[in-house]
């Protein structure tokens, strides 16, 4: 009898992992959403970019059907609620109830602690807290009357270790991880998982402008400091392949837990 090798395994496995599934990626027009709705399509599930930026989510959405998976581009500014309400709606009409939600919007700011201005804080509170919870609690219903789903939430290093300048950003993002445990243990006996991802430095838009902001302000983090910390940059492919069996059944007894995207960073002496 032929034996299949692990390449072949994947290759007949992954696909199919999402089939039938309807995903819904916020922030994702750009970086690890858009990594992540590339992914999600190519695996069978029907995917609703909701992003801001109308255009980028659009141009997102059109690569995934130029290779011949669905993708839907929805345009909201999720620190609105009325705007918000508006697109998931608009998705449920065009996909039905949501499977799978992965919460990826959201911004960073680079500043001093004492600098910092209550308007700074009031927006990053809104668009990385705010918006998070504003969108699961309207998805968590979907979700239990389809006999559940899975949530992935976006958080960051900066959740549990301190860095100079990223106070307020690493506030939002330890709220983030504290919502994340309490909707999976909330919600695990309706069929509900919560899982978030931390991840370190990402070659994305966000996350160069994040080291380019450090380096104005006298931090350097260059490549041999990358190289120190986590050996190399991480891809944004490398973030939506922890997402992605995060949320799949293959992970299915996984709740409550945030994982490191860092290298070892994070467990490195």
């Amino acid at each position: 009898m032929r034996q299949t090798n692990l390449a072949e395994t994947r290759i007949a496995h992954i696909p199919a992992r999402f089939e039938g599934q309807v995903a819904i990626v916020t922030g994702g027009a750009s970086g690890m959403g858009r990594a992540q709705a590339m992914r999600l399509a190519a695996e069978g599930a029907s995917v609703a970019i909701v992003d801001i930026n109308a255009v980028a989510a659009d141009e997102a959405a059109q690569a995934i059907k130029a290779a011949g998976n669905i993708a839907e581009a929805f345009k909201a500014d999720l620190t609105d609620p009325d705007e918000l309400s508006l697109a998931l709606s608009a998705i449920q009409d065009r996909f039905g109830a949501a499977n799978l939600l992965f919460n990826n919007a959201g911004t960073m700011l680079v500043k001093g602690y004492t600098e910092t201005t209550e308007a700074e804080f009031d927006h990053l509170v809104s668009v990385n807290v705010r918006s998070a919870f504003m969108v699961t609690r309207r998805v968590i219903p979907q979700m239990i009357e389809n006999g559940g789903g899975s949530i992935v939430m976006m958080s960051s290093v900066a959740a549990a270790r301190g860095f100079p300048l990223e106070s307020i950003y690493g506030m939002t993002k330890a709220a983030v991880q504290a919502l994340t445990l309490n909707i999976a243990i909330e919600y695990r006996d309706r069929g509900v998982r919560c899982n978030a991802i931390c991840p370190a430095f990402v070659r994305t838009p966000h996350g160069l402008r994040e080291i380019d902001a450090f380096k104005t302000l006298g931090v350097a983090w260059d490549d041999s400091a990358i190289a120190d910390t986590q050996l190399r940059i991480c891809e944004p492919e490398d973030v939506a392949s922890v997402a992605l069996y995060l949320a799949s059944r293959e992970a299915g007894f996984l709740n409550g837990v945030a994982v490191p995207i860092d290298n070892g960073w994070m467990v490195k002496a």
